[in-house]
């Protein structure tokens, strides 16, 4: 049997790449977070159930901050060369996004120098990188255009050896039920490319799109699917249970409608609890409003006239068509049938989370605690579809066998 592939998972957030890797055949070496909130989802599902990674025993088991990694362990990160086949994962985007006010000198920014420095001590064979569309953009400096952060990227990482392809995918060309256009970024060591004449820096993205079907094929299921294919056995129409919040009430299962439905939910019988399925708690005044809406087949732009709502950015969701890339507000959507907000699980589903991944920490947070809490909607909000991650997993690993 060929040996496992090995990565280590930067700026892992709750999980959804590395679950990609692990179920593309990889084995993770450690993953680096600094949330405690959506590193306790990735420990619960990928550490304690899955036993995915081989913890090193010079790093403690928990969040960590890039830059003290770096600061505390650099011998060991070095020792590590030759060892780790690929590090992925990409530095968090709210700096670049579109989404976001862009700001230039938004601390996290400063991410991208520790992500490269990490690169130059352990030197994998591969690098896998994810951000936003504004990545690629630069920042306006008196009213020109700066130079973009992807750009850097790429001249760095050709610095320390490696031959780079950067381009923009939208996941839902990849069976994720959600329009999300997405910067990757892949690197191959330079000795790799020149030892390895089919090998070149287009291959991963040739190869991910020649491999797209057949992978989708396999699993029986299909490129664009629908939100409805992918929630509507979740509506609060089959029933509601008592939550494992207080006052809360959480939704059960109705039947299974969807070849994605039934992809995700495997191992789900019927009458099993649905993880993170608990109803947001809406005024009556704001259910009504939302019942307009269905009724009536407002646009969001009238929604938003109709009631003289200042958030530009509510949208009310279409049945038949992929969502628009979700983000960490849940309060941003409406969902397609029913007077509500979507629920945590429904917002797994979009991004491809199986129903058995179950999240841990707060539904919600707010105030000033947003900057310190990631709660589960941020943390799926925030997240790599798994269901790309595998198909990126499985190239990835061709390229180096």
């Amino acid at each position: 049997m060929e040996s496992q592939k090995t990565y280590i998972d930067l700026f892992s957030g709750c999980g959804g790449l590395s679950l990609g890797l692990h179920n593309a055949g990889w084995k993770g070496a450690f993953a680096i977070e600094k949330s405690e909130d959506a590193f306790k989802t990735l420990e619960h599902n990928l550490i304690k159930k899955k036993k995915h990674f081989d913890w090193p025993n010079w790093l403690d088991q928990k969040h960590h901050d890039i830059n003290q990694v770096l600061e505390d362990h650099s011998e060991n990160l070095i020792a590590l060369r030759g060892k780790i086949d690929l590090v992925a994962g990409g530095p968090p985007c709210q700096g670049f996004s579109m989404a976001g006010r862009r700001i230039e000198n938004d601390s996290r920014n400063d991410l991208i120098n520790s992500y490269i420095k990490f690169i130059d001590l352990v030197k994998p064979k591969l690098i896998f990188f994810e951000n936003v569309k504004g990545f690629t953009q630069g920042f306006k400096k008196n009213d020109k255009k700066g130079r973009a952060y992807s750009l850097y990227v790429i001249d760095e990482l050709k610095k320390n050896g490696y031959t780079v392809q950067g381009h923009l995918i939208n996941f839902a060309d990849y069976g994720v039920p959600q329009k999300r256009t997405r910067f990757i970024l892949v690197g191959i060591q330079n000795e790799f490319v020149e030892n390895n004449s089919n090998i070149n820096k287009e291959t991963f993205f040739e190869e991910i799109k020649n491999n797209k079907d057949s992978f989708l094929i396999n699993k029986n299921l299909t490129v664009n699917p629908s939100l409805e294919n992918a929630i509507s056995d979740l509506l609060q129409s089959n029933g509601q249970v008592v939550s494992e919040t207080p006052n809360f009430k959480a939704g059960v299962y109705g039947e299974i409608e969807s070849k994605y439905q039934k992809h995700l939910r495997k191992y789900k019988r019927q009458e099993s609890k649905v993880d993170s399925h608990r109803f947001a708690k809406h005024t009556d005044i704001v259910k009504n409003r939302f019942q307009v809406a269905l009724d009536e087949k407002l646009t969001s732009s009238t929604y938003r006239e109709r009631f003289k709502l200042k958030k530009s950015s509510t949208k009310i969701l279409e049945a038949n068509k992929p969502t628009p890339t979700i983000t960490t507000l849940p309060d941003d959507y409406i969902h397609y049938c029913e007077p509500r907000i979507m629920t945590v699980r429904e917002y797994a589903r979009i991004q491809s989370f199986p129903d058995t991944y179950q999240f841990k920490g707060k539904y919600t947070t707010g105030g000033k605690r947003r900057t310190q809490e990631v709660p589960r909607y941020s943390q799926i909000g925030n997240a790599i579809p798994p269901l790309f991650g595998e198909q990126a997993g499985l190239v990835l690993k061709q390229l180096i066998q």
